[in-house]
């Protein structure tokens, strides 16, 4: 473990390699989401006797690592969030972020990652205060514009939707109506059908499917929402001998990734090896959609047939479609890819499947904006 150790920080890891117990100091948000997860968190409080800069970035790497590892939580209440009661990781990083904000009340980027935190844990309410305070320092801040307006509307204030587009018509004309086309797309995925059996008429040609990985168990094996996805991707793989098969998930537990995984499951079942192509660097579904479109660019493949979870699958077919339109206009060319879907019913009935709640709503619009390129945590994370 090599160049760790390379000043103080407000986190102290002690990691257990072999027989040996080695204390170490992180300084970088990289370091961080590269530790390993079976670590031992300790959370040292955070001194006010150093340089403001080096506070906020204390803050920054403690909501980072909590975001990827989560860590002790009860000491993290006890020595650095004193009086607040925390409910969970996601308590940790805004916490963190609230306290960097009140540091660096100017820095509308910490601000930004506060909402962002609190719209994860579906806290809208206060998710639009935050952005309004961005507003109130920058009213022609365009993200803040963009997520506050999409956001009021998924709440119910089509009021503030309807401002806030037209304030982002007169920031960025363009940029606005390049954002409203992205919108009408995701509402008619929303809207969309969802099909529990491979259509009839996929290209015999240029074809992929692509199946969506699922945490692995701590001992790196498949749970059963995995294995249910790859049955469906199966019977499509049996139905199309002629198409490529895309397995996704890069987070490795126990050495093996979600895509390894998929693919010795695949092959296992009788799919010939060559036509199974490994996704294995994603840590989530927007990671997911941006490097297996890199992918399919690569091997020339136009079609797309998505399989994941009937729960997941409208959030999965609005970022991969966003992530195909931007490598449209990154390589200048209109690839008219389509996309079908073919879903593992994890609902009681495929009548419950097609009901959208708000809470899935607030997570489709989270993953577009984050698949357009607007970062949940500025700098720090996608």
């Amino acid at each position: 473990m090599k160049n760790l150790i390379k000043k103080k920080l407000g986190i102290a890891l002690a990691v257990t390699l072999s027989t040996v117990t080695v204390a170490t100091a992180y300084t970088t948000t990289t370091e961080l989401t590269n530790a390993a997860p079976s670590e031992n968190v300790s959370v040292n409080s955070i001194r006010n006797d150093e340089p403001t800069a080096d506070r906020i970035n204390e803050f920054k790497d403690i909501a980072m690592y909590y975001y990827w590892h989560g860590g002790d939580i009860q000491q993290a209440e006890k020595e650095i969030f004193k009086g607040i009661t925390l409910k969970g990781k996601y308590d940790v990083v805004e916490n963190a972020f609230k306290e960097a904000t009140q540091l660096d009340p100017y820095d509308l980027d910490l601000k930004l990652s506060l909402a962002s935190t609190q719209i994860i844990q579906k806290k809208t309410p206060e998710a639009l205060q935050t952005y309004k305070r961005i507003l109130n320092l920058d009213p022609n801040h365009f993200n803040a514009n963009l997520l506050h307006g999409v956001y009021s509307k998924v709440n119910g204030d089509n009021s503030s939707y309807k401002s806030s587009i037209s304030n982002l018509k007169q920031i960025d004309s363009k940029k606005a109506n390049e954002y409203l086309q992205k919108l009408k797309t995701t509402e008619t995925i929303i809207n969309g059908k969802l099909n529990t059996s491979a259509p009839s008429d996929l290209p015999q040609k240029d074809h992929a499917i692509v199946i969506l990985g699922y945490a692995l168990a701590d001992d790196g094996t498949m749970k059963e929402t995995l294995i249910e996805r790859l049955k469906a991707g199966l019977s499509i793989a049996k139905q199309y001998p002629n198409s490529k098969i895309i397995v996704t998930g890069g987070v490795p537990k126990q050495g093996i990734t979600e895509a390894d995984a998929m693919s010795n499951w695949l092959i296992s079942q009788g799919i010939e090896k060559d036509r199974i192509i490994l996704e294995n660097k994603s840590t989530d579904t927007v990671e997911n959609a941006l490097f297996s479109t890199a992918m399919l660019d690569k091997e020339g493949l136009k079609d797309v047939t998505l399989v994941t979870s009937a729960s997941h699958m409208r959030r999965a077919l609005t970022v991969f479609k966003e992530a195909s339109n931007f490598y449209d206009k990154m390589n200048g060319e209109n690839s008219n890819r389509n996309f079908t879907n073919v879903v593992y019913l994890d609902y009681p009935s495929i009548e419950e499947a097609h009901k959208v709640s708000k809470d899935e709503i607030l997570v489709i619009y989270r993953d577009l904006f984050r698949t357009s390129g607007i970062w949940q945590y500025p700098g720090l994370q996608r």
